[in-house]
């Protein structure tokens, strides 16, 4: 069975664009170019991913974003236009899984999506102990033993440091804000983000070949960070 995608655009050269490149690589799509038929398609049709752009003609991309999530998880990516920090930042907050800014490539557009699904499926799956082991290149995380190895050595890490390098690897590829982090880390009530920047550089002395150009966790300016997937 054909995964089914969601069209979400109002500018028919785009939603064309997009359209081809996705029937040709064997996915189904179903297209709309207003916010509140995107809403009753997904109630209606149940998309597998939603690639939602922002700037609707009836109603704004993030109302639709803010209630498709009040009732459903499945993976969102945002398409838009606007390039603000803020405004990325807001998408992602209210549960959008990535962003992407026009104008994109098809091998980028195509990346995002078989991995949004791929976490998707990958939550899905997981048992009630959860991830046991992530890794990626050489770097590994045994959540059993509560144990980060880089080429098969043990890496120190303080507790937080352990904390922050363990949620970002249980959601691999995806972008997590400041906020985010910040909240998931030291609570709902804090403001830690040089706090956060501490920790995450000495995370990434402790790991990465070459911190200033980090390979494992990557900064998404303005915005958070994301754990790689795959190297």
């Amino acid at each position: 069975m054909k995964t089914l995608i969601l069209i979400v655009e109002d500018d028919d050269g785009i939603s064309n664009f997009i359209s081809a490149i996705l029937t040709s690589n064997q996915y189904q799509i179903i297209k709309t170019r207003k916010g509140n038929e995107a809403i009753s398609m997904m109630a209606s049709h149940s998309p597998d991913l939603v690639l939602l752009d922002l700037g609707l003609p009836d109603l704004d991309g993030i109302e639709v974003l803010r209630t498709i999530r009040e009732w459903s998880e499945v993976p969102i990516i945002v398409v838009s236009a606007r390039g603000h920090e803020r405004e990325k930042v807001e998408a992602l907050d209210l549960g959008a899984d990535d962003y992407i800014t026009k104008p994109f490539g098809t091998s980028e557009l195509l990346a995002r999506i078989r991995s949004a699904i791929r976490r998707n499926k990958k939550t899905l799956e997981k048992d009630g102990t959860g991830l046991k082991k992530f890794s990626v290149g050489e770097l590994e995380i045994d959540f059993e033993k509560r144990k980060t190895l880089t080429k098969g050595k043990e890496v120190h890490l303080t507790p937080i440091e352990y904390k922050i390098i363990t949620l970002l690897s249980e959601h691999s590829g995806k972008v997590l804000t400041h906020d985010f982090i910040i909240k998931k880390i030291w609570g709902p009530y804090t403001n830690e983000t040089q706090a956060l920047r501490v920790n995450m550089a000495n995370i990434r002395r402790k790991i990465e070949l070459n911190p200033a150009e980090p390979r494992y966790i990557l900064t998404e300016v303005g915005v958070g960070y994301r754990m790689i997937e795959s190297i």
